[in-house]
């Protein structure tokens, strides 16, 4: 089982934060420049770390050059329960 995820990054923020929501999307702010892929590449790995999942259990459906990105989380690595839960407390949602 896998868990599908849509995100919308914003590149060039001040820090690093992933909370939030944006048309129904999961908010991850990022440092990185959206230039060569950077700002993807840090929003899977801040998205990873809020989580507690490792980089390599994410991967990237759609949007690889678009803010509004699809990301696959390997359910199998966590609870998906919990990933539900985690997922819900970050949208901000009560």
């Amino acid at each position: 089982m896998t868990i599908k995820l849509t995100i919308r990054v914003r590149p060039g923020a001040s820090r690093v934060r992933v909370g939030g929501v944006h048309d129904g999307a999961l908010v991850v702010a990022v440092t990185a420049p959206a230039v060569d892929g950077r700002a993807t590449e840090a929003a899977l790995q801040a998205l990873a770390d809020a989580l507690r999942l490792r980089r390599r259990d994410l991967r990237l459906v759609t949007g690889a050059t678009s803010r509004t990105k699809v990301v696959e989380l390997a359910a199998s690595v966590a609870d998906p329960a919990q990933l539900h839960a985690m997922i819900t407390a970050l949208r901000g949602a009560p």
